[in-house]
């Protein structure tokens, strides 16, 4: 399975995935209000998930936007194709499952998304796999007890994920162009440890700029603290989308 809907996003706008790792509903409330006009798509993760549950699904959708589901779901897979149904019923764009959880799981999500009943008008969400973390290095996945190098790891985990039924795969910039090389048009490639030259890495260390990763073949790039954190959040994710459209530019525009 590929993407349900293999239509690239229409504009640079809807490319450029906002991070809403917060604490409240009314942080989260804030940032959405301020820049539902300048993202595609607002991830939620574990942090503010947890802390707030299906209300800032609620808030999302009811200010126009998309939700990109992050909880890496990874689990027997009769569970984690149970999850798969209530995001399917909670109309997330996107949700991402560990490629680490093997075929039969990523297979039973495709099993179940494909037999749950949708709002009308509603599409199916894009299961997408997470192959290694964006903040693991060299030196953290050989601790794992992978003598594979990272690059060659990605390709094996995406290729599984994507023939067992992923939509698509979220991975490092830098693997963005091998990836496609080797899986079927429509695929999604989601992108997170995006930087501006300028930014502060944190805790990635496999970071690229938006620019760079769309030149690459990013779909979609996920952006948190870079603009979370700014002087002015507006701004910041109009950089970010003007980096998505030189991204774009450099590589022909599709």
């Amino acid at each position: 399975m590929t993407n349900p809907d293999s239509t690239e996003p229409a504009s640079a706008r809807e490319r450029l995935i906002f991070a809403l790792d917060v604490d409240t509903l009314d942080e989260a409330e804030r940032l959405v209000k301020q820049l539902a006009d300048r993202v595609g798509v607002f991830k939620v993760g574990p942090r503010l998930f947890t802390r707030v549950g299906s209300l800032v699904f609620d808030l999302i959708h009811g200010l126009g936007s998309q939700v990109f589901l992050d909880l890496k779901f990874h689990d027997i897979p009769a569970s984690v194709g149970a999850a798969a149904k209530e995001a399917a019923r909670h109309r997330v764009k996107m949700f991402t499952i560990h490629a680490l959880g093997g075929s039969t799981m990523i297979r039973e999500v495709a099993n179940q998304l494909a037999k749950t009943t949708l709002v009308p008008g509603a599409s199916p969400p894009i299961p997408l796999a997470v192959t290694l973390l964006t903040s693991h290095s060299p030196e953290d996945v050989r601790a794992l007890g992978f003598e594979q190098p990272v690059p060659e790891l990605v390709e094996r985990l995406g290729q599984m994920a994507v023939r067992s039924g992923a939509g698509g795969i979220v991975c490092s910039g830098h693997e963005v162009r091998e990836l496609k090389a080797v899986l079927p048009p429509g695929c999604v490639f989601v992108v997170p440890g995006i930087r501006s030259p300028t930014d502060v890495a944190g805790d990635q260390s496999r970071i690229m700029t938006p620019a760079a990763a769309m030149a690459e073949g990013a779909t979609y790039i996920v952006v948190g603290r870079p603009i979370r954190d700014a002087e002015d959040p507006q701004a910041a994710a109009e950089r970010m989308v003007d980096g998505i459209a030189e991204g774009l530019e450099a590589r022909g525009g599709s």
